[in-house]
């Protein structure tokens, strides 16, 4: 019995002793690889015995978008411990007062300092556009080039001439540069910019034909390779989130920004500075290049439109529609029985179509008889007037009668059709209301007063708001598929203080 219970006690401690010296001398052999998320677009490449991706892999990763002369995969050698995501590039935000001491600030006026915060913005913004271009240029055509993703004719139709417009932008910031006192501030940037902006007249092109480059793209994108690679740029810290067309689309962006900056500069100049009058011309000029824009804009992109159009029959092919040079807005409505049509309304005529496919080429099949807008009626329908038939009765909850309804019908007795259309919401239909009332009104030749007798509207909603140029989301918007530059729609006071909100905040990424 002793004998028992002084093996009960011993066992476990001997147990425990064993398995310390078993621990204890077990070999460590083992190498332990620390885990790590993704630190650039390189270590999301599996390894290859082809050139072409080993040399891309080298293209990005000489790319030097943080300043750091150190490779990441250097990082990861050098730290034992687990290296954590690479942070997505963010944009310096530093402001101009906040580059001056104490002593120095005080011996500006807070106007001073405000207009010295506009200029400094407009400086920043060039840099800023000036690394966007050239990263356009060798993360994404240079790569895709260089893999064969895409086609050298494919890449310059979607890219454009990018690198041509980057000397632009560096020649107005080695002028900035050079009219930059000791003191850190520029006294006049009125001649500066007046001799400058001139030069934007090279982005007519570019903008002209982006619509065609960003259907380009868009197709492409079905083709798996371009989709995976357009994929791990936008995981990489260096795209800061942004899809390659956010990339493209930059400069056109900054186009319409050049009249809210030159306006912010000149709200904060003194009424006798020299620069009131350079800076007011200047303003006047960027006016005048971004409508020329718009007009080569609005005429291409009419015309890559026409150019889809597919007619059932050469009746059906108005002699009109050679003559439209402009397309004051299209977008996708449902008719009275629930069919999809993809309404365009051409200066001169408008087009019911449906989209269709042929031979992989996205097309508009002319739905119906296009009608001449000299020709076009307008009928404003109240909500309930109407049931929609057919299967798109099911869109409205127990039979209810249709909301958001208009009629469009031809004056000529031999043309015989009229539409009932359906719109999403109220706000898309006054959209598209007013776009056919301006037509009309236009072509027809009607004064605004007697507008309702000429359009013979039956009714007419008591708040209209003005058109709108900016692409919406919605399917039924109205708007141009490409954004306007046309700064000039909204009022002085609202662009004013848009921009003076956007100085008093720093920038986070974009």
């Amino acid at each position: 019995m002793l004998v028992l219970c002084v093996n009960f006690i011993l066992l476990p401690s001997v147990f425990y002793y064993f398995c310390i010296l078993s621990i204890s001398f077990e070999p460590n052999n083992k190498r332990v690889r620390p885990l790590a998320k993704v630190s650039s677009l390189v270590n999301l490449i599996s390894p290859s015995k082809n050139g072409a991706v080993r040399r891309f892999g080298q293209t990005i990763q000489s790319i030097s978008l943080r300043g750091d002369s150190k490779s990441p995969g250097m990082s990861l050698r050098a730290s034992s411990k687990t290296a954590g995501p690479t942070p997505t590039k963010r944009r310096n935000s530093t402001l101009w007062s906040e580059t001056l001491d104490v002593h120095q600030k005080s011996t500006f006026s807070t106007k001073e300092i405000k207009r010295q915060e506009a200029i400094y913005e407009l400086y920043r913004g060039e840099q800023d556009l000036i690394e966007d271009l050239q990263l356009a240029r060798k993360a994404y055509h240079d790569p895709m080039l260089k893999l064969s993703i895409m086609t050298e004719e494919e890449l310059a139709h979607i890219f454009g001439d990018l690198d041509a417009y980057i000397p632009l932008h560096e020649d107005l910031l080695m002028k900035l540069t050079q009219g930059t006192g000791p003191d850190g501030t520029v006294a006049q940037i009125g001649q500066i910019v007046t001799d400058w902006l001139p030069g934007l007249n090279a982005y007519k092109d570019y903008c002209s034909n982006q619509l065609a480059a960003k259907a380009l793209l868009d197709k492409k994108k079905q083709d798996k390779r371009v989709q995976d690679f357009l994929q791990r740029c936008l995981e990489s810290p260096f795209s800061r989130k942004l899809d390659l067309w956010s990339f493209l689309d930059i400069p056109r962006s900054r186009l319409v920004k050049y009249p809210l900056l030159l306006r912010e500069i000149l709200r904060h100049t003194p009424s006798d500075h020299p620069d009131v009058a350079n800076l007011e011309k200047a303003i006047s000029i960027i006016q005048d290049i971004l409508s020329s824009i718009n007009v080569r804009k609005g005429e291409s992109e009419c015309q890559y439109y026409i150019d889809k159009l597919e007619y059932l029959d050469d009746k059906q092919r108005d002699p009109l529609i050679d003559n439209c040079k402009t397309l004051l807005c299209h977008g996708e409505l449902r008719n009275k029985s629930g069919l999809r049509l993809h309404v365009f309304l051409f200066s001169e005529l408008l087009v019911l179509t449906r989209p269709v496919t042929r031979n992989e080429r996205s097309c508009f099949q002319v739905y119906r008889q296009p009608i001449p807008v000299r020709d076009l009626a307008l009928e404003d329908l109240q909500d309930g007037e109407i049931r929609m038939g057919g299967s798109f009765r099911g869109a409205f909850t127990n039979g209810e009668k249709a909301k958001n309804v208009f009629r469009v019908s031809s004056s000529d007795p031999t043309h015989g059709h009229s539409h009932t259309l359906h719109v999403n919401d109220v706000y898309h239909k006054q959209q598209w209301l007013n776009c056919l009332r301006t037509a009309i009104t236009q072509l027809q030749g009607a004064p605004p007063t007697a507008q309702g007798q000429a359009l013979r509207t039956k009714r007419r909603s008591s708040t209209l708001s003005a058109p709108v140029y900016d692409q919406g989301t919605n399917e039924n918007c109205p708007p141009m598929s490409g954004p306007k530059l046309r700064p000039q729609t909204l009022s002085k006071t609202r662009l004013d203080q848009k921009l003076h909100g956007s100085l008093q905040r720093k920038e986070t990424g974009v």
